[in-house]
């Protein structure tokens, strides 16, 4: 089933939401081969920081984890409209610029994967013409 248009915004498709479900799966897996997934939750102060990616009370792989992967999921459980626009690789590019004490290369490849896939899967913003 192709994505179809109605009115300025652009339905995601099954496929889509099956193929965000995969790569949320396996960022799942490689952040818990990386042994950087926590069984025990951020506190509730840390949780509640309005800053974007709450960047001043988790580290990135936290936020991924405890916010990112669940939000995402919860959309798609719900078949609800994936956001237009995702830009978390660039962020964790620069986060983790500096010698980390894990592998980096292939949680950035799943992060660009899931990138593209909502840049490409999204919601057409609204003031943005739909293709002809």
């Amino acid at each position: 089933m192709a994505p179809f248009f109605h009115g300025p915004h652009r339905m995601t498709t099954d496929t889509t939401h099956q193929k965000l479900l995969d790569q949320l799966q396996q960022l799942e897996d490689e952040l818990r081969s990386q042994s950087l997934w926590s069984a025990v939750a951020p506190s509730p102060e840390a949780m509640a920081s309005t800053m974007p990616f709450m960047y001043d009370t988790l580290k990135l792989q936290e936020w991924l984890q405890w916010v990112f992967l669940p939000r995402l999921r919860a959309v798609v459980d719900a078949r609800g409209q994936l956001p237009c626009q995702s830009h978390v690789h660039p962020l964790a590019e620069h986060e983790w610029s500096q010698p980390v004490a894990f592998d980096k290369r292939q949680l950035l490849v799943l992060l660009l994967g899931i990138d593209d896939t909502l840049n490409q899967g999204g919601l057409t913003p609204p003031d943005a013409t739909p293709p002809h």
